[in-house]
């Protein structure tokens, strides 16, 4: 086997030293977004410091929610970069204030309970609002839409609506099976995850065709929504896109 180079760092090695498993450095490469240096006659890959730094980026990327794409596109130079981190700057600094006014409603429960009296009722859930981004959705979507939406789900009670949660990562988890198995969208056992997780957003709306397709590339354009799906796996969020277009063209109307 020929030596290691000082300046090169070998696939197992950078996983480790990332926190990420070798198979996601694969898909990276895949995807186009980080080449190994080099691959050694053993077909093993090495990354030189340049890769590192690469990697160091695309990571953080990750961390402040961007999906896949539009980390390539920051990377290829297709996307102004300053504005793209400072949108997920402002997301970022909003979730830290509901974090805050949440640790500051415990601290000032955790007070009123040492002194012996009652909480008022009023500041009791500050922070606590399950949808931060209900005002973003009504401006998106409409008040009637929204408002059905939050009747079917609290008519759901608390145990339909963790039942429900459940059956969303286990959609998640089908989807990522059928990914690394490498089957395509149209796939039989694709199709009938699709099906599931259909039945699962008519838990709140029913869309038809065009609407259940424009949710779909929602997933992948926001990136709020691509890093919940591709933190199972990467690359599921346009996975599942796409085989909702396909689901969607062969059963809605």
């Amino acid at each position: 086997m020929k030596p290691q180079r000082r300046d090169a760092w070998p696939i197992s090695d950078v996983a480790r030293m990332a926190g990420v498993s070798p198979r996601t450095l694969r898909h990276y490469e895949e995807r186009g977004l980080l080449a190994p240096a080099f691959t050694g006659a053993n077909g093993y890959r090495f990354y030189g410091m340049t890769e590192l730094l690469r990697l160091q980026r695309i990571l953080l990327l990750r961390r402040l929610g961007l999906g896949l794409e539009a980390i390539a596109a920051i990377l290829a130079g297709q996307t102004d970069e300053a504005e793209a981190l400072a949108v997920h700057h402002r997301w970022l600094q909003e979730e830290s204030q509901r974090l805050a006014q949440m640790a500051a409603t415990v601290s000032a429960t955790l007070e009123t309970l040492k002194r012996g009296e009652a909480m008022d009722a009023q500041k009791m859930f500050r922070g606590f609002e399950e949808n931060p981004y209900e005002d973003e959705a009504r401006q998106r979507w409409g008040d009637a839409r929204v408002d059905s939406s939050k009747e079917k789900l609290a008519a759901l009670g608390n145990a339909g609506r963790q039942d429900l949660m459940q059956e969303a990562r286990a959609i998640n988890a089908e989807l990522a099976a059928c990914l690394e198995a490498g089957l395509a969208p149209s796939e039989p056992r694709v199709s009938a995850a699709v099906a599931r997780h259909y039945r699962w957003v008519c838990a709140g709306w029913t869309p038809d065709k065009a609407g259940y397709v424009g949710l779909g590339t929602m997933y992948v354009q926001d990136p709020r929504f691509t890093v919940f799906y591709d933190s199972e796996i990467p690359g599921l969020a346009a996975y599942l896109a796409e085989a909702m277009k396909v689901w969607a063209e062969a059963n809605l109307r």
